[in-house]
């Protein structure tokens, strides 16, 4: 049997040799003990540096990633262990056959699209479709982008309802009569743009910080009559009937305060929160707030000793506002999400006096405009229709909160044929009744958002009621993690599962073979105890990690060995020197050179005899240097040479030291006067004739001298150094005359 399958393995090397045209990285993988396999060594990528341990961790490490769920349990090559997550090209030139490969792909499915239309039919409300498609199912996979593309078309007669939130402190008496006939003109102005349109009435003053005194808490208007102090009034719900909203707004009294700024974000928080009580259908929802005062913030409740948040929650009875002793004003942040998540556009009415402070507050409150109150009574509704104009030519698309690792983008395509990206890729504008615009939508997932838990995000556009629902569906996991074979006798006899080609162990059992028992190690991640420094090579990429202890490879020569507790050491990878393994002076130890005693260096080249530096006059470099691994650095910068001897520049040694020799045998000479001084560094020993002179072969380093004194003649001399550094001179007191040749 085993001749049979290593025939076989034979000639799979073949095939990926002749299909791969590689010969230098194929290598022959010990497997487990009865089996083997010829693979591709795969170069270092993010698919498998990241280590993946199972199909699922791989998978969402990016969508280059595949892996090999092939039934191959275990792989060896002198330390590497070629991994099963890699790309998918290399994946199958290597050894894995196309159908052992897991590569799941994200998809698009779109459960719910109604085309969009122009106008309501037979006055049914639902057969409006403004935004498609309205139902859609996203499989994401790590890294990988899902795209789908929004369309929104604006159509005509689409349903308003309008609530008219006014303040009613004593100033705004006039602004107050210009809205008693408000129902039934706005009605008739509005007919173009809907005729489905509803409207109520609500009113609000400021918290009661008036005198106590009876009389100014029943009339604070007194002795004119005027109405009690309130926070907030819903005086009526929204309907369509317009001479109910001309009686109702008939009756409505001012009152007076204090405070000149008035409760007006509290109201807002009530009329929005309060949908059911207010009749706020799921159609376009328009507040007009209309005053001629500035606003509270949180933290001025503190003058009437009110300091507790506002929860936003509605707190209606009998149509007014009951806790505005109990809580403070809300802020700017909870009245965008409030009016956002309710989907409310806001018209802020106001005088001249306060418009560039509500333009400011507009700037933050998304769908939101602000128009200028005059004494005309036609004014507030142009203002109305103005602002109803100017929002809904706007469309800006809106995402609720995205689960943790998934982010979106927007690209718009309004009219045109102008596009843009990033923030602005939300919107469109100047869009007329029955434009059509598209925005492509992109949704990307990294890793494994919600535990792999699927989540439900919505996309609608500000100030309309309709809505994208998109269920998003996460893939964490291969498909082949179905199919797992628990209790596998590949797994160390039945300690794991045998999954996608790996063993998950069972409870109190670790190791890529279930091999190693919990209780005898010290940690879950064996591969962790095998790493040198936190590096991602197990052990130096020299040996196996075996329950979590490193156990070094074998070489071929005997001689040579791995060591250390991460086999990061070896005897055979050391400096070479004359193709020698430390030059041949020294032994290896951890891939350093420990060197015999007459050497150094890291290649152990360097000796420390320093007899090769010895120059002529037995002193080392000459005395004009250093002796470095038996070789001469001259430090005098005029000497040169093996034992630094040689100096181009110098004066002959003849010449250098002619007056002190003359000056010292005969008394003359240059240095006559200061000859003891500065001529007495060598002993003077006189000889009657030249020829008495010693020779070369009595002192082996000595230089001949023939000099010429000032009377053109001629003296002998020679000059050497002895062994102990000591300067010898013989002269000849015979002088010659000097003839010109």
């Amino acid at each position: 049997m085993k001749v049979l399958l290593i025939s076989a393995l034979l000639g799979f090397v073949s095939h990926v040799r002749s299909k791969t045209g590689n010969t230098s990285h194929l290598y022959l993988l010990n497997l487990t003990e009865s089996c083997c396999v010829c693979v591709l060594r795969s170069d270092s990528n993010i698919c498998i540096s990241a280590k993946a341990k199972t199909c699922g961790e791989c998978i969402q490490i990016g969508p280059q990633c595949a892996w090999c769920k092939d039934p191959v349990s275990y792989f060896v090559y002198k330390g590497f262990k070629p991994s099963r997550c890699d790309d998918r090209d290399s994946l199958e030139k290597a050894w894995c056959s196309p159908h052992g490969i897991e590569n799941p792909r994200g998809t698009v499915t779109i459960d719910k699209n109604k085309p969009v239309t122009n106008r309501k039919i037979d006055g049914g409300q639902n057969l409006i479709t403004q935004i498609q498609p309205q139902k859609l199912t996203l499989n994401l996979r790590s890294g990988e982008s899902q795209k789908f593309t929004l369309k929104f078309k604006r159509a005509e007669d689409y349903p308003i309802d309008l609530y008219f939130l006014m303040d009613l402190s004593d100033s705004m008496q006039t602004n107050l009569e210009n809205v008693k006939n408000l129902g039934t003109e706005l009605a008739r102005a509005m007919q173009n743009t809907t005729k489905d349109l509803r409207i109520g009435f609500g009113s609000f003053l400021e918290k009661p910080f008036i005198p106590v005194m009876p009389t100014y808490v029943k009339n604070p208007c007194f002795p004119n009559n005027c109405t009690a102090p309130f926070s907030y009034i819903n005086v009526l719900n929204l309907t369509d009937d317009s001479a109910l909203f001309i009686q109702e707004v008939s009756k409505q009294k001012t009152s007076r305060n204090l405070n000149s700024s008035e409760a007006g974000f509290q109201a807002i928080m009530q009329a929005a929160v309060c949908t059911e009580v207010i009749g706020w259908r799921n159609v376009t929802r328009l507040l007009v707030f209309s005053t001629d005062a500035g606003f509270h913030l949180p933290g001025d409740g503190k003058l009437g000793g009110i300091v507790r948040p506002n929860v936003g929650k509605c707190h209606l009875e009998n149509n007014m506002y009951t806790m505005s002793n109990y809580f403070d004003y809300p802020t700017i942040s909870q009245l965008v999400d409030t009016l956002s998540d309710n989907n409310i556009q806001t018209i802020f009415a106001v005088t001249q006096q306060f418009r560039d402070l509500y333009q400011e507050l507009s700037a933050l409150i998304p769908k939101s405009a602000v128009g200028t109150l005059s004494t005309n009574p036609s004014s507030v509704i142009q203002l109305i229709i103005d602002a109803y104009n100017s929002l809904s030519s706007e469309v800006i698309l809106e995402n609720s909160r995205l689960p943790e690792g998934v982010s979106i983008s927007y690209i718009s395509h309004c009219k045109n044929g102008v596009s843009k990206k990033g923030e602005n890729g939300r919107k469109c504008s100047n869009i007329s009744i029955g434009d059509e615009v598209m925005f492509d939508i992109e949704i990307t997932a990294k890793g494994c958002p919600s535990k792999g838990k699927s989540e439900t995000i919505k996309i609608k556009p500000l100030g309309f009621t309709e809505e994208v629902e998109i269920i998003l569906n996460f893939i964490c996991e291969c498909e082949c993690h179905k199919d797992g074979f628990p209790n596998s006798p590949v797994c160390s006899g039945g300690n794991g599962t045998l999954e996608c080609g790996v063993c998950r162990c069972n409870e109190g059992w670790l190791g890529r073979l279930c091999e190693c028992s919990q209780d005898e190690v010290l940690t879950e991640d064996l591969d962790a105890n095998c790493r040198m420094d936190n590096k991602m090579d197990i052990c130096s990429n020299n040996g196996e990690c075996v329950c979590g202890t490193c156990e070094c490879k074998k070489r071929d020569n005997p001689e040579e060995r791995y060591s250390g507790k991460f086999c990061e050491c070896d005897n055979f990878n050391c400096d070479r020197s004359n193709n020698k393994l430390c030059g041949g002076h020294g032994r290896c130890e951890c891939r350093k050179c420990i060197c015999d005693a007459n050497y150094a260096g890291s290649a152990c080249d360097c000796p420390l005899d320093t007899s090769t530096c010895l120059a002529s006059n037995k002193q080392i470099c000459n005395g004009r240097g250093i002796c470095e691994c038996g070789v001469c650095k001259c430090t005098d910068s005029k000497f040169q040479g093996p034992t630094c001897e040689i100096c181009p520049t110098c004066p002959g040694v003849c010449t250098k030291n002619k007056d002190c020799v003359q000056c010292r045998a005969f008394g003359t000479g240059d240095k006559k006067d200061t000859c003891e001084k500065e001529c007495s560094y060598f002993n003077l020993i006189t000889k009657k004739k030249k020829e008495e002179l010693p020779e070369p072969n009595d002192q082996p380093y000595i230089n001949h001298c023939k000099e010429r004194d000032a009377n053109d003649r001629w003296f002998f001399f020679t000059y050497a150094t002895k062994s102990d550094s000591t300067i010898e001179v013989h002269v000849a007191e015979e002088l010659g005359k000097w003839k010109m040749k």
